[in-house]
């Protein structure tokens, strides 16, 4: 009934996933070598000096994966000469932290290629039964999709396990609606062995962590997430821009959230705190474990949503859609994550 061989895509997974599982262990001992680690203070919940380029060996398993299975084409190339970018961005930044704009100048440079190079971009887009067609702004448009997805999980990486499950989560979500549509192309190739690699590293991320995946993770992730989701659209795997923001809601939210919070204290966009999503959970005594737990469930939520959505009935989509929201919504009323509480207490009184 599908073009799509089941076999294969668990050969995608699979290998991958090995690859990751037993080369990590020797990307640890690298890390510690060249001195990429991330220390301990006080807005970071971890306590020992953990390594941090664990994305090297998501980038690994994804390049075997595409050794093995992908084919090579111009559109192939710029996502590859992209992700390399951001890899070197992120590893420059695991070692030594580099200033914000400097890692936003490889994320743009990486965009550009992707969308001048590959011709990937998102030229239109559908949502709650209105068509926008993007026109001259499609460039513009992607390279900010683009952008926001590779920051979006770059802020969402504060705990252990949590942006690659979040990722593994995106990709298996994409996974099964491409299996049930009977579709296999250059996307699909990446979105299987993203999952493999993203699972892979997850045996030696989860809480407790053996090592972090860095900037060099969390960026890669990002940039891949946001070229599954071009490719989807030029394949028409995907027929509308509701289904990655659907799977990708969390760390979406949190990276709005984060804007607002900011802004509304007068400080810069980049400065760190904790106060985010997983922070919230932290402030009410949940362990790590749980936290990220917790977190990966409103992920499988929305992404039941998203395939409910496209594949059984629209309309049990939309209302399972609005419920999340709106649970989204009253957390925001409830923490600290826009508004400190504990602070306005204190101004009242």
């Amino acid at each position: 009934m599908n073009n799509v061989n089941l076999t294969t895509i668990l050969t995608m997974v699979f290998i991958p996933f090995i690859f990751v599982v037993v080369i990590t262990p020797f990307i640890k001992k690298i890390a510690f070598h060249i001195g990429a680690i991330d220390e301990p203070n006080e807005r970071k919940v971890h306590t020992v000096p953990m390594p941090r380029l664990g994305g090297l060996g998501i980038y690994g398993g994804f390049l075997l994966g595409y050794m093995i299975f992908g084919e090579h084409t111009p559109t192939m190339n710029s996502i590859l000469i992209g992700s390399f970018i951001l890899l070197i961005t992120g590893i420059i930044d695991d070692i030594n932290p580099i200033k914000p704009q400097y890692k936003l100048i490889g994320q743009l440079v990486a965009a550009l290629i992707v969308v001048f190079y590959g011709k990937l971009l998102l030229s239109d887009a559908s949502m709650f039964g209105i068509y926008v067609n993007f026109g001259k702004f499609a460039y513009i448009i992607t390279i900010i999709f683009i952008l926001g997805c590779i920051n979006c999980m770059n802020l969402i990486d504060g705990l252990d396990g949590l942006a690659g499950g979040i990722s593994s989560i995106f990709f298996l979500t994409i996974g099964v609606i491409a299996y049930f549509q009977g579709r296999i192309g250059l996307s699909v190739v990446i979105t299987f062995t993203m999952l493999g690699s993203t699972l892979g590293f997850l045996v030696h991320n989860f809480n407790p962590a053996k090592i972090f995946m860095g900037d060099s993770g969390s960026m890669f992730l990002g940039f891949t997430m946001s070229v599954v989701t071009l490719l989807g659209f030029k394949t028409l795997i995907t027929s509308s821009i509701i289904i990655p923001l659907g799977i990708l809601t969390v760390p979406i939210f949190d990276t709005l959230c984060a804007i607002i919070r900011r802004k509304l204290k007068g400080e810069s966009i980049g400065t760190p705190d904790k106060s985010h999503f997983h922070h919230q959970f932290l402030k009410r005594n949940y362990s790590v474990r749980k936290t990220v737990l917790i977190i990966y469930l409103i992920t499988a939520l929305f992404s039941t949503a998203s395939v409910i959505w496209l594949l059984v009935d629209t309309h049990i989509g939309y209302i399972i859609y609005g419920i999340l929201l709106l649970c989204l919504i009253i957390f925001v009323l409830k923490t600290d994550i826009i508004f400190d509480h504990k602070k306005r207490s204190k101004n009242e009184k």
